[in-house]
């Protein structure tokens, strides 16, 4: 066997054991927080309590739980966006969801970058790989990342898988991540925050308003994939 054929088998069974190391250590910290999160969607109140008890790590635990969150795209953000403003109040929630957020995004990146498609394809369909392909031939790439980060019921995570298979810098990918994801973060940390001090009408209003921006946001993504699917051959 030559040197090359060596060197590269190994590299791929190192790849392969890596992913799975990081399948199986992720899924056991999920296991872990896994009875905390679901307090925290069904009875947000016994959630808060249980912060308060951990002092300090109360936020760390959080900001972990955000990050888990992103690396496991299919599972719905809005409701610890929620918790957090419930739990924390409408800035501190705001913070410690973006840090979370980031790092999460930034693992994601970091495997994608390293690994390839094959990361990405243990999470989604090929034919949903195939629905953002616009965005790797695109002349203006970070503007419409931006702007699809920036609307809110976009699927934010499902971008962050695939934005590491493009040549996108890491400094801007942090900043992308990091700022076009407030809007949304902030709307539903407000909500979370007005429902945790009892101002059910005002959360209401803001949960509306919110639901109304996401439709609209969804059906311009759509609008985009269509336009995209049109112009390839």
């Amino acid at each position: 066997m030559s040197d090359d054929k060596f060197v590269q088998r190994h590299k791929k069974g190192f790849g392969i054991l890596s992913i799975a190391v990081f399948i199986v250590f992720s899924a056991a910290v999920c296991w872990y927080i896994g009875r905390p999160m679901l307090h925290f969607v069904s009875e947000p109140e016994i959630f808060r309590e249980w912060i308060d008890s951990k002092g300090i790590f109360g936020q760390l635990i959080f900001i972990g739980m955000v990050a888990l969150q992103v690396i496991f795209a299919i599972i719905p953000g809005e409701p610890l966006e929620i918790g957090a403003g419930y739990a924390f109040g409408a800035l501190e929630g705001t913070i410690l969801c973006v840090i979370g957020g980031l790092l999460g995004s930034l693992v994601v990146f970091a495997f994608v970058r390293t690994f390839g498609v094959r990361v990405v394809e243990l999470f989604f369909s090929v034919d949903k790989i195939n629905n953002l392909k616009f965005l790797k031939n695109a002349k203006r790439l970070e503007i419409i990342t931006f702007i699809i980060f920036l609307i809110p019921g976009t699927p934010k995570d499902l971008m962050v898988y695939f934005i590491g298979l493009t040549k996108i810098r890491t400094l801007h990918f942090i900043l992308i991540t990091s700022v076009a994801r407030l809007p949304s973060i902030v709307t539903s940390t407000i909500g979370g925050n007005a429902l945790g001090m009892q101002n059910y009408v005002f959360a209401i209003v803001v949960f509306a308003v919110t639901l109304v921006i996401s439709a609209i946001g969804l059906a311009v993504y759509h609008i985009m994939c269509k336009r995209n699917d049109r112009k390839q051959p």
